[in-house]
């Protein structure tokens, strides 16, 4: 039988490749240098324009962009189509594809102002576009943190050990905060005994785990828990669909992020995003040298080799338990984030680019970056191999298979598999809650950008203006986590997923087009093959993989060939078909424009301008 290293030999490989050589060329290329002012120095405020330690950086930014979705979809499409198409997709199109849009998406917001992709691209094809892929990008937003609660909620339900010990974890995340920015206090002893309490937090944890309501995931049956509220929530909204102890988690999530979004970086987002890096590099790290160390030596409790369940390849339709999915474009959308993930340019642009301390640490943070949640997508991977995968995918099923998975894994070290299990969940949630709040503290990034707020001021939002309301740093949260909400509660969480999916993976192909206008309009000599080809293909699978979902599973399967059944699955239906149409216009909307900008650029009598600083 294949042994599941050949997975991960596969991506260290192709990563390394890509790291060593690739960006290297693309520091140059986009002339980074470390003596140019920042906009974390030239705006700095102790707010949202903060230098911070490039090791600090690096773990706020690895641990906002790696959420579910590089877990559920290598999960998921493995199941579908087979572990081998899943990984030449993540090796290849991560450091030829991902980790360039990471990378030109943070380099270019360095040049302006710590501005994000919209402001970007609206310095050269005008408001209209700037407004378009600000709307378009907010939007997504809201999607991302419905569906990264609804996760946290799932994950919180099959392990209430994760629950307390990611509270008790956020708890030292803030006492670490206070310890480094007021009372100055040594980074390194202190780095030491805080992440010595985030690891015993786990301890903490399957001592003592919690529920709100009594938690309906099989395995909690042999676990004692702490259930806050009797009954079993069933008049929560939406627990028909996801149960009570589920539901009730994602409002207390969206409260958490809202609140979380509105601080100042310094006292959670920073301190906590660098504490939890230890554990998310830890949970990815161990998990690879686990494998080796299993295959290598044979410690593990059961032989690391491709369980039986999961064929190297299930043909072009897929698996007929997944109701049958052409590989191309639905493969690619699948995997998301795992290669290349539109989220990751508003997390550049957005709070990364502000807390920069020198442009050369773009190639670690932005392209390395990437590549280290490619390596979780591998590991993911990893797990549904060993574990073994019957069903057709879905988040129920893919997110217990990554805790189940990885604490067999983790036994070739010599952890027991109960207790790698519950330490491979809050590694998930770790990356979710993260990237929660960062999402809603981005969203508020494109709604100053909208309305209009100057760089470096921020607004609480707390008097009568409705531009003051709508981006103000309390009330701008209830913009987003509302609608969120009621997207969660509505019972239509599977259609969720895909729209996720599509807007997100058509929001990276408009970050390789801002990035492919910027360096039109910097110096007719720049090549934009490096950004450009990415972006053709990623315009051409979205568009494509959206128009299956608007064309072909709603207006023919569900409404002309009566598929949808009910009335309310009626609606959904349609109101799938408005919003992916929408998105299919808006992405070609900015396609034009952008093309046309290059062509006059690179066509027209007049020098292109130069990069600004402005």
């Amino acid at each position: 039988m294949t042994q599941v290293i050949w997975i991960v030999a596969a991506v260290l490989v192709t990563f390394t490749v890509g790291y060593v050589g690739y960006s290297k060329y693309l520091t140059q290329f986009v002339e980074l240098d470390s003596d140019r002012e920042t906009p974390a120095h030239k705006y700095e405020d102790g707010q949202e324009y903060v230098p911070s330690k490039k090791p600090v950086l690096l773990g706020h930014h690895y641990s906002s962009i790696a959420g579910g979705a590089p877990i559920v979809g290598p999960i998921t499409a493995g199941a579908i189509w087979g572990w081998v198409p899943a990984l030449l997709w993540i090796a290849i199109g991560n450091p030829l594809m991902g980790a360039v849009h990471d990378f030109v998406s943070l380099s270019g917001s360095l040049r302006h102002e710590g501005k994000s992709i919209g402001y970007m691209i609206g310095e050269y094809v005008g408001k209209s576009g700037k407004n378009m892929l600000l709307w378009f990008a907010f939007l997504t937003i809201i999607l991302v943190v419905a569906v990264f609660a609804l996760v946290v909620g799932i994950v919180f339900n099959a392990y209430p050990e994760v629950t307390t010990a990611s509270f008790i974890y956020i708890a030292l995340a803030l006492a670490f905060g206070v310890y480094l920015y007021q009372f100055n206090g040594p980074f390194i002893p202190g780095t030491i005994v805080f992440v010595l309490g985030v690891f015993a937090a786990v301890w903490v944890g399957i001592q003592y785990p919690v529920a709100i309501f009594e938690p309906t995931a099989e395995r909690t049956a042999d676990i004692s828990v702490t259930v806050l509220l009797s009954g079993d929530g069933s008049w929560v909204p939406g627990a028909a669909d996801l149960g009570g102890n589920t539901a009730a988690w994602i409002p207390v999530v969206m409260v958490y992020a809202a609140i979380a979004s509105a601080l100042p970086v310094w006292v959670l987002l920073q301190p906590r995003d660098y504490l939890s890096s230890f554990l998310l590099y830890t949970g990815v790290g161990g998990a690879i040298v686990a494998i080796i160390v299993g295959t290598v030596l044979g410690t593990s409790s059961e032989p690391l080799v491709i369980d039986s369940s999961i064929g190297a390849f299930e043909g072009f339709w897929g698996v007929e338990t997944a109701g049958y999915a052409p590989l191309f474009p639905l493969l690619f959308i699948t995997i998301a984030c795992g290669t290349i993930s539109g989220f990751h340019s508003l997390v550049s642009s957005g709070t990364t680019a502000k807390q920069l301390d020198k442009e050369t640490d773009a190639r670690l943070i932005g392209y390395g970056g990437m590549l280290g949640e490619g390596l979780l997508a591998a590991v993911a991977l990893s797990t549904l191999a060993v574990w073994g995968f019957t069903e057709g995918g879905g988040i129920g099923q893919a997110l217990p298979n990554f805790a189940s998975g990885g604490g067999l894994i983790l036994t070739s070290l010599g952890v027991p598999e109960t207790v790698g299990a519950v330490f491979m969940a809050l590694v998930l949630c770790s990356f979710l809650l993260t990237s929660t709040d960062t999402a809603v503290r981005l969203g508020r990034y494109m709604m100053e950008e909208i309305v209009g707020t100057p760089a470096g001021r921020t607004d609480t939002g707390l008097n009568a203006n409705p531009a003051s309301f709508a981006r103000g740093r309390y009330t701008n949260p209830i913009v987003q986590t509302v609608p969120a909400y009621l997207l969660v509660v509505s019972g239509q969480w599977v259609v969720l997923w895909q729209l996720f999916g599509g807007a997100n993976q058509l929001l990276a192909a408009l970050a390789l087009l801002t990035a492919t206008v910027w360096l039109a309009n910097w110096d007719d000599s720049k090549q934009l093959v490096s950004t450009g080809v990415p972006m053709a293909i990623m315009v051409t699978i979205t568009i494509l993989g959206l128009s299956i979902l608007v064309f072909y599973e709603n207006l023919y399967l569900n409404l002309i060939q009566g598929g949808a059944g009910t009335t309310e699955a009626t609606i959904s239906s349609i109101v799938q078909m408005g919003i992916g149409l929408v998105l299919i216009g808006l992405a070609l909307a900015l396609v034009r424009l952008g093309y046309r900008n290059i062509r006059d650029v690179r066509r027209g009598p007049e020098a292109p301008a130069a990069p600004g600083d402005d």
